[in-house]
């Protein structure tokens, strides 16, 4: 990630809407108005919608504030009808991890973001067990359990949503958390819930895929990274992978070698996103790698 010096800052754009002739040259001659020099540019037309995605980084010479610099591209972007966004790289991006017990995927993040490797401020842990509270601890993230029974779901989601707002957070990454999303809780955070399912969606959602790919007898198994809706394991897909199986595997190697996938699977969404390279397009997303 490219960082911020004192007398300039990086700013990335992320933009869609309907495909036009001369729109890259436009936000382009924008930049170029300003000062800036483009590091970096990626566009893309869906050939059946029409409709233009493009996400562009430049160094910017101003220094404005990030209202002012909204307010500069507002008028370009009403001139397009625009869907858009603007962040500074020097920004991170404040995450919360949801965890029930499983700790592979956790373990994966904390150790990505131990060296580095993401542009995010990891700012606490929540989970509805005590399990994970030492590998937390090692780290020096703040954990905390919000038991759940039956009865007390909604309550517990308030009060995780006001931990969440304390916090500042952003961004919500469930690491294996294995509870369902209220709509309201979801609708909080749209396209800012990062989920991981242990199958190749569309195949086997639901709570215990490795199962119904066993029984199944598929020859691949998958893990799917994707942004949490109100419909179980149907929202937009941001990255997913695959390994090979075979007659000789058993249930308990397909969830080890599923294991490896999600971990990975996972860590690179968040990355995508922590980087603003993810636009969603209703139920599907463009990523620009």
């Amino acid at each position: 990630m490219i960082k911020l010096d004192k007398s300039s800052q990086n700013v990335i754009l992320l933009l869609s809407c309907a495909d036009r002739a001369g729109l890259v040259a436009r936000i382009s001659q924008f930049i170029y108005e300003r000062g800036g020099n483009i590091l970096d540019l990626d566009e893309h037309v869906d050939p059946v919608e029409k409709i233009f995605f493009l996400r562009v980084l430049w160094n910017e010479k101003l220094s404005l504030p990030l209202s002012e610099l909204e307010e500069a591209f507002m008028p370009c972007a009403e001139e397009f009808c625009a869907s858009w966004k603007i962040r500074f790289t020097g920004l991170k991006t404040r995450i919360a991890i949801f965890v029930s017990r499983y700790d592979h995927c956790l373990l994966e993040l904390l150790w990505r973001n131990s060296i580095g490797e993401f542009a995010i401020d990891l700012a606490l842990i929540i989970s509805n067990h005590h399990d994970l509270a030492p590998l937390a601890a090692q780290y020096g993230i703040p954990f905390h359990v919000f038991p759940l029974n039956g009865d007390n779901k909604e309550a517990v989601e308030r009060q995780e949503v006001d931990l969440l707002e304390k916090y500042a957070i952003d961004t919500l990454v469930l690491a294996r958390y294995m509870q369902i999303l209220s709509p309201h809780f979801v609708e909080q955070y749209q396209s800012r819930i990062i989920n991981i399912h242990h199958s190749f969606l569309p195949a086997f959602v639901g709570s215990s895929p490795y199962r119904q790919a066993y029984e199944r007898g598929v020859k691949i198994i998958g893990a799917t990274s994707h942004y949490v809706t109100q419909e179980l394991d149907q929202g937009p897909i941001i990255a997913q992978d695959i390994i090979r199986v075979s007659h000789k595997d058993t249930l308990d190697d397909l969830v080890r070698k599923g294991r490896d996938l999600e971990r990975f699977v996972l860590a690179k969404a968040l990355r995508f996103h922590a980087e603003h390279r993810i636009l969603v397009n209703g139920k599907k997303t463009v990523v620009f790698d």
